[in-house]
């Protein structure tokens, strides 16, 4: 598929996109002023938003379980980040409403605003106050047994073909501070598809195949430990990682 075609497809997603998101927007207006109230349906809003422009534009999602995953359960899903496509295919794969922790630029966007307004996290990570408040949201919903989806790399890289990159340490204080499983779930191939935001190469459809690792229980102790418990979730994330893209 050559550039211009990518490119073409690009735009069309997008276009898709948000059409369905002014297609909803009416009902957003409304349950987005009661947000605590209507979680659960701002959330289903959300994949309604970003599930059938994956499917018409041919993107496709494979999914592999480590684990039967319980699914009444909460957690702290922890993905690695290298594509827009990221949130689509975990709302694809997450079978609860849950909360994603973003950069606040997001706010400024018109299609991630409102959810960013509401059951999501914005968060600047160069200030100080901006992280604190965003810690102590995501507290308070996972003491509401609210799953809260954190990118642990922190962004996309600028690196292509992009690698898994150490992570940030928050994700990891706050399962263990909240007593709160951990869900590793490795989006192999998503930017080879469309990497970034697509504005670089383009996209193009295809088959996205997804790995929910077994779910990993935090261990109460020492900053030390909580080092290792990164350590532990990254390594396993980066052999699923490295295993499937190998050359």
């Amino acid at each position: 598929m050559n550039k211009f075609f990518r490119k073409l497809h690009l735009y069309l997603y997008l276009t898709t996109v948000f059409l369905f998101f002014l297609l909803s927007y009416p009902l957003l207006y409304i349950v987005a002023k009661k947000p605590k109230k209507n979680y659960a349906k701002i959330a289903a809003i959300r994949k309604w938003i970003s599930l059938p422009p994956l499917f018409i534009m041919g993107f496709r999602v494979k999914v592999t379980y480590e684990a039967t995953i319980d699914w009444s359960q909460n957690y702290i899903i922890c993905p690695n980040h290298s594509s827009i496509l990221d949130v689509s295919i975990l709302d694809k794969v997450c079978k609860q409403a849950s909360s994603f922790m973003g950069k606040d630029s997001l706010l400024k966007n018109p299609v991630t605003r409102t959810f960013f307004k509401t059951i999501d996290i914005p968060v600047n990570r160069s200030s100080r106050v901006s992280a604190y408040k965003a810690y102590k949201k995501a507290e308070e919903l996972l003491q509401e047994h609210r799953s809260l989806v954190i990118f642990p790399e922190g962004r996309i890289d600028e690196e292509f073909p992009p690698v898994l990159h150490p992570f940030k340490k928050g994700a990891f204080r706050l399962a263990k501070e909240n007593n709160t499983l951990i869900l590793p779930i490795v989006i192999h191939n998503a930017w080879e598809l469309l990497w970034d935001d697509g504005l670089a190469y383009g996209s193009k459809p295809g088959t996205i195949h997804v790995t929910v690792l077994r779910p990993i229980s935090p261990h109460r102790a020492d900053k030390e430990e909580e080092e290792d418990l990164e350590k532990l979730v990254y390594n396993r994330m980066k052999y699923s990682w490295e295993n499937h893209n190998k050359s």
